[in-house]
């Protein structure tokens, strides 16, 4: 049993007085841990999207080939004997794509923080130190 000389004034506090969680506190709490899922998601997505550092290091080491060398090309799960000058263009797209793609992401992902922090801010402001929305 613990004495109430090793507790806190705040945990006292809550120990005290706590809240009844209602139902519009239960659906913030249920859409917070949504969007925290999602914002995992994202933060992945973003990771694999580092393929366009690796797309335009390569593109660099074409700019040294002999322009009329075959450049083995990767499309789906086969490779393509294709002309320097199109291997280049093509490289140039998915560039430009997963540039789009991160822009894309980003802007979901800030839309998203912004929303959760604004759920954590009430969350917080109604039930205290008795609620914890940290991962």
């Amino acid at each position: 049993m613990l004495s109430r000389r090793m507790l806190s004034r705040d945990e006292e506090a809550a120990i005290g007085e706590e809240k009844e969680v209602r139902r519009e506190d239960q659906e913030k709490i249920n859409r917070f841990s949504r969007l925290h899922s999602r914002e995992k998601g994202l933060e992945e997505d973003l990771k694999l999207k580092q393929d366009k550092e690796d797309l335009e290091e390569i593109s660099s080491e074409l700019e040294l080939a002999d322009e009329d060398v075959k450049v083995p090309y990767k499309i789906g799960d086969s490779f393509f004997n294709l002309p320097l000058e199109e291997v280049q263009e093509l490289l140039a797209a998915s560039v430009t794509q997963i540039e789009s793609e991160v822009t894309a992401t980003e802007e979901k992902l800030g839309e998203l923080r912004e929303e959760m922090t604004t759920l954590k801010t009430a969350l917080y402001g109604r039930f205290g130190r008795s609620i914890n929305l940290e991962a």
